[in-house]
């Protein structure tokens, strides 16, 4: 099979970009590794789109970041997905940290993005559980909050609506050059392309050594770890930064589209790409550093912990161009954080650099947007009771803390790239999100899928392809 262009990776980097390429007559395959979209760093990340004055004068990062935030509300709009503004403020403790706000605040003045000031007494009046010790708040007010993977799924679904071709389960292990362009191979499966944009994330060094010895950057992962509390406690209505160091934006407070609160993420490197899971040193570190600008943490409506690795790399800033000795061969590396407020705009810088390559003529009959499935617990009395007439499954509660339906977890199998695990079907509607985390909810869960897909109980995944949760070695 011949194609344009070969996506590798379905994060927000690589999704983002196959559905602005659908917009164009091109044969498109995305390509990831894992059993579902998004199941990366844009599944495990803080969920910000930052408006763009922290990164260093003169890099991609401030390009992107600055103008990739101000697509998303547009972007929100025409997916359906959602996109909430509620402000970031920036604490400083102490005159030192003070200064270093003046030097945020004369980016944000160049770059154009609002902000304003408060003293660390006008704050607290706003946010009771600021702490006691903050001096001066920095405050950035056009700051949203997203839901990264429900994004990344919009995107996937606009893109294969379009005609892109998604191919999950599908780990590159060797790519070749050609006369054509590439040969890019994964298992039994083989891509011929003209042109390869590399967004594999955590894995995006390993598949850019495919085509060259020397890429010119290794990836070294870090790991942030977080706290999720209840949305019973409204612990804090902005995003809470402490001053950033050179080790990052530091441990937040983030409230989240849903209402929950999430704390941190501490920031260590780590072997390898599969070290994933919380640990007591990485959440003490959490609730030590919190203490800096945040007072009463509810630690008692914590219901979950959970850890991403971010995509950082020998490089300070993006890497996005053309690997120097394989032309067409598209390097989109390191995008770590503002990448997920960015990547609207590094899509757009990505297909700017295909033209070089490709012919981009719009598509006859693209369409660009969609219509998210019906939320119930959103609707009118009036419009809850009009579905549940039509079909009564909209009535039948199985998530009770999140007051998920039947017919919505229905609903999640369907589309061009709808759920097929329960940790599928939890990201696109939200049964196991809640207080008891899937105790009540998940076997239901499972009875649903099995019967919807046809399938024994016993074959129903959790997540990836050996997950199978009703196996002994998995209980």
């Amino acid at each position: 099979m011949y194609y344009d262009a070969v996506i590798i990776g379905a994060g927000i980097t690589g999704t983002m970009l196959a559905k602005d390429l659908s917009r164009y007559d091109l044969h498109v395959a995305l390509l990831d590794k894992e059993n579902d979209i998004a199941n990366e760093t844009t599944m495990a990340n803080s969920a910000i789109v930052h408006t763009g004055y922290d990164p260093e004068d003169g890099t991609l990062k401030a390009e992107l970041n600055v103008k990739g935030c101000r697509l998303y509300p547009q972007l929100c709009k025409d997916l359906d997905c959602l996109h909430k503004t509620v402000g970031a403020w920036i604490a400083a403790v102490g005159e030192e940290e003070e200064k270093h706000l003046d030097i945020l605040a004369d980016r944000a003045q160049r770059r154009d993005i609002p902000y304003a000031w408060l003293s660390g007494d006008e704050a607290r009046e706003l946010e009771p559980n600021l702490g006691d010790n903050v001096t001066k708040v920095l405050s950035f007010p056009t700051t949203a909050i997203i839901y990264p993977w429900e994004v990344a799924i919009a995107c996937t679904e606009v893109a294969v609506n379009n005609g892109t071709e998604l191919y999950l389960n599908t780990c590159v292990d060797h790519i070749e050059k050609t006369t054509y362009g590439y040969t890019v191979r994964a298992g039994e499966k083989t891509f011929e392309t003209k042109t390869v944009i590399d967004a594999a994330g955590i894995f995006a060094d390993e598949i850019a050594k495919m085509v060259t010895e020397d890429p010119g950057f290794e990836i070294r992962p870090r790991k942030g770890e977080y706290y999720v509390l209840d949305h019973d406690v409204e612990y804090t209505k902005h995003i809470i930064f402490p001053v950033p160091s050179d080790k990052g934006k530091g441990v937040l407070a983030v409230p989240t589209v849903h209402g929950n609160t999430l704390l941190g993420p501490n920031s260590d490197y780590v072997h390898g790409t599969v070290d994933t899971g919380s640990t007591v040193q990485g959440l003490d570190y959490v609730r030590e550093n919190i203490k800096k600008t945040m007072k009463n943490v509810p630690y008692s409506h914590a219901i979950r912990t959970f850890a991403g690795l971010r995509p950082s790399s020998s490089s300070p800033d993006f890497i996005i161009r053309d690997c120097e000795d394989a032309p067409g061969f598209i390097l989109a590396a390191s995008i770590e954080s503002p990448g997920l407020a960015s990547a609207p705009a590094v899509s757009l810088y990505i297909i700017d650099l295909l033209k070089k390559y490709l012919s981009l003529k719009e598509k006859d009959g693209a369409v660009m947007t969609r219509k998210a499935q019906p939320v119930m617990k959103n609707l009118s009395v009036e419009e809850r009771n009009e579905y549940i007439r039509r079909n009564p499954k909209y009535g039948h509660i199985v998530c009770r803390c999140e007051q998920i339906s039947e017919g919505e977890i229905i609903d999640s199998l369907k589309g061009p790239c709808g759920a097929t695990t329960i940790k599928g079907v939890k990201k696109r509607v939200r049964p196991g999100m809640g207080r008891c985390q899937g105790g009540f909810c998940e076997p239901l869960v499972l009875n649903i899928l099995a019967r919807e897909l046809h399938k024994s109980p016993q074959e129903i995944l959790l997540d990836g392809l050996h997950s199978g949760i009703l196996e002994k070695e998995n209980r």
